[in-house]
């Protein structure tokens, strides 16, 4: 009867370990998946890290390149009238940055008579990966004007952008 008993046991055991195993199954495919993901995920990041440290000079001209399509897209705005930003600055910004610049950010000398800009500035703030983060600033005789650019080179547009106040040096608005 013991014996009988532990074998019956023991059975029941060696089932419930199998049924156990079965039921957890679903759970672990999504572990599975998830850390696929991450691996994915990770072995992406580091191939973008990788390249970018093994090829500092790619990165320097990817910059450079970066740097003179922002300053072309600063002179481009600040010398022309809004109702051509639409027109004028397609494919060098987004949607959102042009309907901004449209509304809000457009200097405050009248576009009629106002002078040339210049861009004196081009300071870059963040020169790794792939969203650059500029300082500019624009010329005139009137007034200078700043801004915070921020330009993806996936993307190869400015992607956003805010309008700064100046103080000191720069400041010789009337």
């Amino acid at each position: 009867m013991k014996n009988s008993r532990f074998i019956i046991f023991a059975s029941l055991v060696l089932v419930g370990i199998p049924v156990t195993q079965f039921n957890q199954m679903p759970n672990l495919d999504k572990q599975l998946g998830q850390a696929k993901a991450d691996l994915k995920q990770t072995k992406l990041s580091h191939k973008k890290s990788e390249t970018i440290v093994s090829s500092p000079q790619a990165q320097q001209d990817n910059v450079s390149g970066s740097t003179k399509k922002v300053t072309s897209f600063v002179k481009t705005f600040s010398n022309q009238p809004t109702s051509s930003f639409s027109d004028t600055l397609k494919g060098m910004a987004t949607e959102k940055v042009i309907n901004e610049l449209t509304q809000t950010f457009a200097p405050s000398v009248t576009f009629n008579d106002k002078s040339h800009y210049e861009v004196p500035v081009v300071a870059i703030k963040n020169a790794w990966g792939s969203d650059l983060k500029y300082l500019v600033i624009a010329k005139s005789d009137v007034q200078s004007v700043a801004y915070t650019i921020t330009y993806d080179t996936d993307e190869k547009q400015v992607t956003d952008m805010s309008r700064l106040n100046l103080k000191g040096a720069f400041d010789n608005e009337k």
